[in-house]
């Protein structure tokens, strides 16, 4: 279970069907780009206040960052949306950030983008349309091409995607991340899935409803470099797979089958060759190479159960996927009323 929120987040979990959007955003180490990144969001948030009446808040999820990411956060100023920051007890991972954020979501809807820059937040727009006029209840974005990545990122998100839905009822759509919008009712859905071992874009399409793919070109990161290196995309593959998906099982199975299978064929093989031609067949190679790949083959099935067991002894030990450190929240309500409030004439004059 997740670690238990503060009083006020637990009302507005409560209240998770108030009307409005909530925009969570985890962010780690983006002190360069925040302020920037801010100012955007709101300039979104003043729009859906014109032109659709709908109230807007930003959950920032600071993730153990180690830069000025939290100071920044929480000097932000709450115009015209509302500010909350949560700061985690240590860096849990996106998956956990983004469980932290839906947990203190205080609105109805709930959005998800990254903090880096590279998910344009002029495109909440077209997500907000799409739920509320056409009435989609997970509205995701996929990027529209991948022409600029090298061939082997391409083939290998190419064939993760085909064995993660492998014999899968609901597939994840191929290259969808995780800039998506959750109606009122999916995101209440989504809070009710209590598995610790989480992969958002699996959850996301498992729970159903009425889903939609919008296309879009992430944008260049303006600031830092990213975070991510080959080894932990592959460890985040690899625990999408093992935590979503029983398909690696199914590919060991099969693997197995297919060397039994050979074997036989072999072993078929070898005893004509001695009563039909009376030829021996060299047995040192032949049994050096058997031993070898059936050694490789069970030391790869092994490694996929090992993979299966830590997910169950994570379950089972029921740990919090997160700790939070502090949680703080700013209503634009009070901002608007603090400036409009009259100064001293001494104040004024002062300035």
């Amino acid at each position: 279970m997740p670690a238990k929120p503060t009083k006020s987040a637990a009302r507005a979990t409560r209240s998770a069907s108030a009307p409005g959007l909530s925009i969570v955003v985890p962010v780690f180490n983006e002190a360069k780009g925040l302020s920037a990144l801010h100012e955007r969001i709101a300039e979104v948030a003043r729009r859906l206040k014109i032109k659709r009446d709908l109230r807007t808040e930003v959950v920032y999820v600071d993730d153990g960052s180690t830069d000025a990411t939290n100071r920044i956060a929480n000097a932000l100023p709450a115009d015209p949306l509302d500010i909350q920051v949560v700061t985690l007890s240590r860096n849990f991972g996106k998956e956990a950030a983004l469980l932290a954020g839906l947990d203190h979501a205080r609105l109805g809807a709930v959005l998800f983008m990254d903090g880096d820059g590279q998910h344009p937040p002029d495109l909440v727009d077209t997500l907000v349309a799409r739920w509320l006029d056409d009435g989609d209840d997970v509205v995701y974005t996929a990027k529209a091409n991948r022409v600029n990545e090298p061939w082997l990122r391409r083939a290998s998100v190419h064939w993760f995607y085909a064995l993660i839905n492998l014999g899968a009822r609901q597939k994840i759509p191929e290259d969808a991340g995780d800039f998506r919008l959750l109606s009122p009712r999916a995101a209440a859905a989504l809070r009710q899935m209590p598995e610790r071992s989480r992969f958002f874009k699996g959850l996301s399409s498992w729970i159903g409803f009425k889903q939609v793919r919008v296309d879009y070109e992430p944008a260049v990161r303006a600031h830092g470099a990213t975070s991510w290196s080959v080894w932990t995309l592959i460890g985040l593959s690899i625990e999408g797979l093992t935590s979503f998906s029983v398909a690696p099982l199914r590919v060991a199975s099969l693997l197995g089958l297919l060397l039994a299978v050979s074997a036989l064929f072999f072993g078929g093989w070898i005893v004509l060759q001695t009563l039909l031609f009376g030829q021996d067949v060299p047995g040192y190679p032949s049994l050096v190479v058997s031993v070898m790949v059936i050694g490789g083959v069970q030391l790869i099935m092994i490694g996929v159960l090992g993979e299966y067991i830590g997910k169950l002894l994570s379950e089972i030990k029921a740990r919090p996927v997160y700790f939070v450190a502090e949680h703080s929240v700013k209503s634009a309500d009070n901002s608007a009323k603090e400036l409009a409030k009259p100064r001293p004439a001494a104040a004024r004059a002062a300035e």
